[in-house]
């Protein structure tokens, strides 16, 4: 025999008494039963917690809880060159080896900052590698491993020295973090120091070239003046004449000599001839005298071009053609070696005072409080990046298994 179930004839009353559902109108469909949360989607919430919320956390409480205070001391500077004219810029020409301009010194001192060279002067220093490395048990992502090589160095040296450097204007800006700030002071100083060292060195090798430069110049503007002087005494030996244009005045003054003398003839044959008669014997001695000293000038004038110079198997024209030649390559001779002379002295004076120099227009700056590390942006963009490799990470999934 059954026992009586109050609560099973409660259901079935309840049914009863329920009304029955409208009917449907043909054409339409069925509502939609309510979404709930599948397996997948609880995949994609876990997934999203593990890959990006749990990793913020811990980064977050590795940055207010556990990373050191960093300072930054800011220091900025340019290399500014001496303003007006040099004696090396009016002669032209030597300024290009006294100096460079401003801009390709700042590129050098840009890649000098960022050089191994720059960071072992420093270290040799301050001990920069012991110095970042003490930190390395209480902050490990922002300090320097203990056993840390040259080239780690300069790797960690990028991470604490940010330059900024203008090429159209020549600023150079240096930004240098340390665990405290009398210590990034001081490597903002030595910086500044070294690349005064530097900006010297250059000055000092410019100098060095012009000098050299002009020191040839002259050199072989001196020897250019000896070999032109030599060719002329060695001319004056062979021919064993000290003056040829003297000598030549002297032959061409017997010619004048006997040109005024034919001159004086003709004049006192023509007082003859209008006061005698034409068979007058002075007549016919002054035509004679009027006639030698005419083949006289002709004969000096042949002679002066044809004969032979005793001593040395040429003529006149042949010589003066040779004299004028060596003349004319002593003058440019002696006027080179008085402009090497000038460009040398120049050169000497340009070079007693200092043409480029390091200007600080910001002194390195000691930092009251810490900047950095930047909590704020380091969690916003860990917080980017993360949710950017997670929604990439889902789509990708989704789109093999869907293809699968």
């Amino acid at each position: 025999m059954n026992k009586p179930n109050p609560q099973a004839d409660v259901q079935k009353a309840q049914r009863a008494l329920a009304p029955s559902p409208a009917p449907q109108a043909p054409g339409v469909r069925a509502t939609a039963r309510r979404a709930g949360m599948r397996k997948r989607h609880w995949a994609v919430l876990l997934s999203f917690v593990a890959t990006v919320l749990l990793p913020l956390v811990i980064f977050g409480i590795y940055l207010w809880g556990v990373a050191e205070d960093r300072y930054a001391s800011t220091v900025g500077f340019i290399v500014r060159q001496e303003e007006g004219q040099s004696g090396s810029e009016l002669l032209g020409g030597l300024s290009a080896l006294t100096g460079g301009t401003s801009s390709v010194d700042g590129d050098v001192l840009y890649e000098f900052i960022r050089s191994q060279d720059l960071v072992r002067r420093i270290d040799d220093r301050l001990q920069l590698r012991d110095y970042y490395s003490s930190f390395w048990r209480t902050d490990p992502l922002f300090a320097l491993w203990p056993d840390a090589t040259i080239e780690d160095m300069l790797w960690y040296w990028g991470r604490v020295v940010r330059v900024s450097y203008n090429q159209s204007t020549g600023l150079t800006e240096l930004r240098i973090q340390a665990f405290d700030p009398q210590m990034a002071q001081a490597i903002a100083v030595e910086v500044v120091g070294e690349s005064q060292a530097v900006v010297n060195a250059l000055n000092e090798q410019a100098r060095a070239d012009a000098i050299r430069y002009a020191d040839l110049e002259l050199t072989e503007a001196e020897n250019r003046l000896r070999s032109a002087r030599a060719a002329l005494t060695e001319f004056r030996i062979r021919t064993q004449i000290v003056d040829l244009e003297a000598d030549i005045q002297a032959r061409m003054g017997v010619v004048s000599n006997l040109q005024q003398r034919l001159a004086t003839e003709l004049v006192a044959f023509d007082e003859l001839s209008t006061t005698t008669n034409r068979d007058d014997p002075r007549v016919g001695q002054a035509e004679r005298r009027i006639q030698v000293i005419r083949d006289r000038i002709s004969d000096e004038r042949r002679t002066f071009a044809t004969t032979e110079v005793l001593g040395t198997g040429e003529d006149y024209p042949t010589l003066m053609s040779e004299f004028e030649g060596l003349s004319v390559e002593r003058a440019f001779a002696e006027e080179a070696f008085r402009a090497a002379l000038a460009a040398r002295d120049a050169a000497r004076a340009d070079a007693v005072r200092q043409s480029r120099y390091l200007a600080t227009y910001v002194s390195p700056t000691l930092a009251e409080s810490p900047g950095f590390p930047q909590r704020f942006v380091l969690l916003a963009l860990a917080a980017l990046f993360s949710c950017l490799v997670w929604s990439i990470s889902v789509l990708v999934y989704y789109s093999i298994r869907d293809k699968a």
